[in-house]
Formats: structure tokens, C-alpha cells, sequence
């Protein structure tokens, strides 16, 4: 069975969890609360879907990221370790439904590099959060995360611009990366499934 990324828009949310459906709370300013209706209006109209959701086959959803320009999520300039750069795309939060699958936060990742850097962001940004040795997969990303492992994000050629505790505002310069070709979020699968496929026995002597 294959498995589906897609733009996250105001269709396809409908399908996603409902917790994330209705949550605003990255689009929050002060204690106001904006129309959730109302903000995926804008930011499609500035910026196209605003994150990638991932299905298999059967349609099932088995994890979506929510992204776009920082300006779009006026939440973060609050947070320890913020205010992201004018300039970055936001990786603000991640809803994994099972940690069975470990390509599915890099995928979702990969699409959001190769998003922002085609539609000519300087860099991507994200929160992270340094774990203490010994924290399982499941605390680390399953379900509803808005802040990320700071050694995950590392791994993917994020720095630390600054940090206010165990958490830190990360950032990946876009300068040096390739663009992905359109329709990559399909493309992308290919290469961290790759990454993760089990590498064969070698075969007994003689055999």
C-alpha cells in the first residue's frame, strides 16, 4: 500500500483530526481569536495551502504539518525563544496518528523545505524542544506536537538562532537547497521510504 501527501487547504482539513480542524490557536493574537474560516481564506489567497496532509490509500489520515509565512501565525512572536524571522516560513505544529510509520514526519518535513523553497522563502523555521536521553518516540512526536526535537530538526540542517530554556527557535537556510519539482510532495515519499526500507541480510556462504 502506497501512501498520499496533498496541500492542506480548507477542503482537505475536514478530513484531518477534529482537534485540528478548529484549532486557532497559533493564529491567535493577544486574546483575540480570529475566525478560522477567515484566516484559511487569507492564507490561501497570500500563500496557497498552508500545510500538507498525509493519507493512505484508504484514505485514512496518518499525519498532517501545518506551515506558511510567519506573519500568518501571530501566536509565535509570544513564545520562548521567538519571535521567528520576518522572513521564514513557520513550521508551527505536527499531528502524527501513529509513530509506526517513521517516515512520516520526514516526509511531511521534506514538503514543507521543498514548499518554501519553490515559492522563494529564505529559510524555513520551527520550534524545538532539546529531550532528555531516554524520552520514547511516542512523547517525542506522536500526536499533537508544536514544538519538534531539537536533534530531529538538526538532522535536517536546522541551527539554533536563539534559545530561552530547553527550547530553541531553529532555522534552515534555503540558500544551498534544491528546489523540488512540482508535485514533489508525491516524490518525496520515494526518498524517505528509501531511507528507512531494512537493508537485506547478507546471504550465507555458500548459498
Amino acid at each position: 500500500m502506497t501512501s498520499r501527501l496533498a496541500g492542506l487547504t480548507g477542503a482537505t482539513v475536514e478530513t484531518a483530526p477534529a482537534v485540528c480542524q478548529s484549532c486557532v490557536w497559533w493564529q491567535t493574537r493577544g486574546n483575540r481569536e480570529p475566525d478560522k474560516r477567515k484566516w484559511i481564506d487569507r492564507a490561501e489567497d497570500e500563500w496557497g495551502a498552508w500545510g500538507t496532509i498525509y493519507r493512505d490509500d484508504d484514505g485514512r489520515v496518518l499525519g498532517l504539518m501545518q506551515y506558511g509565512p510567519a506573519r500568518l501565525f501571530p501566536k509565535a512572536a509570544d513564545l520562548p525563544a521567538g519571535p521567528p524571522s520576518e522572513d521564514a516560513v513557520l513550521v508551527t505544529c505536527a499531528y502524527l496518528i501513529t509513530d509506526s510509520q517513521p517516515w512520516v514526519e520526514q516526509s511531511l518535513f521534506l514538503a514543507a523545505i521543498g514548499e518554501a523553497r519553490d515559492k522563494g522563502a529564505r529559510a524555513l523555521e520551527a520550534f524545538a524542544y532539546r529531550y532528555r536521553e531516554g524520552n520514547s518516540a511516542a512523547e517525542r512526536f506522536l500526536v499533537h506536537r508544536t514544538v519538534f526535537p531539537q536533534d530531529f530538526l538538526a538532522d535536517f540542517g536546522f541551527r539554533t538562532l536563539r534559545t530561552s530554556g530547553r527550547i530553541e527557535l531553529a532555522r534552515l537556510d534555503l540558500g544551498g537547497v534544491q528546489p523540488v519539482e512540482a508535485g514533489a510532495r508525491e516524490k518525496v515519499l520515494d526518498v524517505v521510504k528509501e531511507a528507512f526500507r531494512p537493508t537485506p541480510a547478507p546471504a550465507p556462504p555458500g548459498g
